[in-house]
């Protein structure tokens, strides 16, 4: 593959580089080109550089829901640590999508807004957290959306409203129009300061006290199948500890799987399709991941 990164000679790209950087789970091959646009032009001109040259786009965000296998990833990954901006309107809070879902949390909190608690300990980015709709503690994203700018494969800025974004269970529709997150905005209500942070630090609390932080992970790993709770049937069926290579279901909290000992996303592949097959003989019910698993096989 070969972008043409002499076109665009302010942007920020690396050649050959290891995503196993980037990652939450420690793991993943290399990218052919990794790109860190400064702002929407230099995003824009990556975008239209790539399309005109028939290379493929793919964004990771702040890959803490995300497994990218050994075999890296070919065409050009882009990355928006650098679209961190949050600014509070009334009662809405805007975010860049490179800006975490835990700052933007903290920025409502010290406003006075609330409705956003429940993702105050979730460590993704709010592009990444808008195209999947995460959730956790009965929240979701689609429950305070607003609405979301979204730079469209064709090079179009478009504003996207709730209706648009066709949210269900960790789905929206910027997983089928190839669409990336310029931003989103949140629509809270005013509440106590003091109260608000007692929320998330309650659960913030109850984050440390179940999740494995203390390990490299990539989250929750599987959609929760309809009347089941997944933790307690991976523990159902054994394992719960189950080693492959560097990664373990982990003792914590078996819906998690940790990198215990310089894993390879390879590792993590082998253990997830373990607990699937496990799940599906012993109870018949067939676990979706819901971590999101891009990339290629290495090359054996």
């Amino acid at each position: 593959m070969n972008f043409p990164v002499e076109k665009l000679p302010n942007i920020e790209f690396k050649k050959d580089e290891p995503l196993s950087k980037y990652t939450f789970t420690k793991t993943g091959g290399n990218a052919d080109v990794l790109a860190f646009p400064k702002n929407r032009n230099e995003l824009v001109g990556i975008v239209n550089t790539a399309r005109e040259n028939g290379i493929k786009i793919t964004i990771i965000g702040n890959a803490s829901n995300l497994i990218i296998k050994d075999g890296g990833i070919r065409g050009i990954v882009i990355i928006l640590p650098n679209f961190h901006k949050i600014s509070i309107h009334d009662n809405e809070v805007t975010a860049e999508a490179g800006a975490t879902i835990i700052n933007t949390t903290i920025a409502a909190q010290k406003s006075g807004l609330t409705g956003l608690e429940f993702a105050a300990g979730i460590p993704g980015s709010v592009g990444g957290a808008v195209f999947m709709n995460a959730g956790a503690y009965g929240g979701e994203i689609k429950d305070v959306f607003s609405s979301a700018e979204v730079l469209l494969p064709d090079g179009q800025i478009k504003n996207f409203n709730h209706e648009d974004m066709a949210f269900n269970y960790r789905h929206s529709i910027i997983q089928e129009n190839g669409g990336i997150v310029i931003s989103g905005t949140f629509r809270l209500n005013s509440g106590d300061k003091n109260k608000i942070q007692e929320e998330m630090d309650r659960l913030n609390e109850l984050r440390r006290s179940k999740q494995p932080l203390e390990y490299p992970s990539c989250g929750s790993v599987f959609k929760r199948p309809v009347g089941h709770f997944t933790g307690p049937l991976i523990i159902k069926a054994g394992l719960q500890g189950k080693i492959i290579g560097g990664a373990q279901v982990s003792m914590k909290h078996a819906g998690f799987i940790v990198n215990i000992n310089h894993a390879t996303a390879t590792d993590y592949m082998n253990l997830i399709h373990l607990i699937q097959r496990t799940i599906k003989e012993k109870f018949d019910i067939e676990l979706q991941t819901e971590v999101r698993i891009i990339g290629e096989d290495a090359k054996l």
